[in-house]
């Protein structure tokens, strides 16, 4: 295919902005097309379907070092390699689910909390933020070697009477007329 596309013309069927084009080029993502004396770089369709698979794979979770990674895997001889490399970031996505499952559980239960309290001079949320066990030290995996953000641990709060509810939780807030 003929290289007809200018860096902007690039950028515009590839959904990002010319920056974008420069700095995967910067990282080695996508090859820099000589320049003619005295003329543009051209690009082709292959280097805008080659971005959309760079910001797809960002979509999915990859970093930029294992969406290269992947490039490098693709010349169809390397699906096994491919599929380890998506089966890491999926134990990844799913151990952040449970992280984000845990968080929910105990901001629902501080909530509760909150809505429980009957002039208590303390905030229930804010003392049940206080009485949190320290998250356990990181442990080392491929995620974090590979700049995925560090993991953090709610344990949940103990105590019964952080556990329970109370009548006005489970009756419906009032609404203000608008």
């Amino acid at each position: 295919m003929a290289a007809t596309l200018t860096i902007g013309r690039l950028a515009q069927r590839a959904g990002v902005n010319v920056e974008s084009v420069r700095f995967y080029q910067r990282r080695g993502l996508l090859a820099e097309p000589a320049r003619p004396l005295g003329g543009i770089r051209r690009y082709d369709d292959d280097d805008a379907r080659r971005i959309r698979f760079i910001k797809q794979s960002q979509t999915l979770g990859f970093t930029l070092d294992e969406v290269a990674e992947l490039l490098a895997l693709d010349d169809g001889r390397h699906c096994h390699e491919a599929e380890a490399l998506a089966a890491g970031k999926l134990a990844v996505v799913r151990e952040r689910i449970a992280q984000l499952r845990r968080i929910e559980r105990l901001l629902a239960g501080l909530v509760t909390q909150c809505r429980c309290n009957t002039g208590a001079v303390r905030c229930p949320l804010i003392e049940g933020m206080h009485d949190l066990p320290p998250p356990p030290a990181p442990r080392p995996s491929r995620a974090r070697a590979t700049g995925a953000p560090a993991t953090l641990s709610i344990t949940g709060v103990s105590g019964s009477r952080r556990r329970g509810t109370c009548a006005a939780a489970q009756r419906p807030r009032p609404t203000r007329p608008r």
